[in-house]
């Protein structure tokens, strides 16, 4: 049985990526995204949200994000959270769904090794800096995409489509 899966975008700088993590989410049959932070997000009128932004920025971001979503940011849920800490306290207080942080950590377990819960949310974090040591230390779990070349770690959106399938066809 494939678990339940909700992604949270924080704090990632660039729409491609954004769109290209919505149409593998889509694919994967991801059932949420949360995006938080300095996340570009396609416009909120999608889910019925007040969008904050200027129409004509509302308009430019979600252009590029359907550019390499090409319509899945309209088909897979999303709800956008000005900080990172808004979505954790609440997931605490309504359902403390666990979250696994996919990051390069002294602790983390091999993505291969990694056995999913039923139902998770995967933290996906800045493409150069990584997710913060203070959101790591609220995570239940951290995991590690194993590298056998030179560079340290993949494009962010190619991560999670790695390990979001790693994850499902375990």
């Amino acid at each position: 049985m494939r678990p339940e899966i909700t992604l949270i975008l924080h704090n990632i700088r660039s729409t491609h990526n954004v769109g290209a993590i919505f149409r593998t989410a889509e694919g994967l049959g991801v059932k949420h995204i949360v995006i938080s932070g300095y996340t570009p997000f396609p416009d909120l009128a999608i889910i019925n949200q007040p969008d904050p932004r200027l129409p004509h920025l509302v308009e430019k971001i979600t252009k590029q994000i359907h550019k390499t979503a090409l319509g899945a940011e309209q088909m897979v849920p999303f709800r956008r959270y000005e900080t990172l800490e808004e979505w954790l306290e609440e997931n605490e207080r309504t359902g403390n769904l666990p979250v696994i942080a996919l990051e390069q950590a002294p602790d983390s377990t091999s993505l291969p090794d990694f056995i999913p819960p039923k139902a998770f949310a995967l933290l996906l974090g800045e493409e150069v800096d990584g997710i913060l040591a203070e959101h790591l230390a609220r995570c239940a779990a951290t995991v590690e995409i194993p590298m056998f070349g030179t560079k340290e770690s993949f494009n962010v959106s190619v991560a999670c489509g790695m390990a979001l399938y790693q994850m499902i066809c375990r």
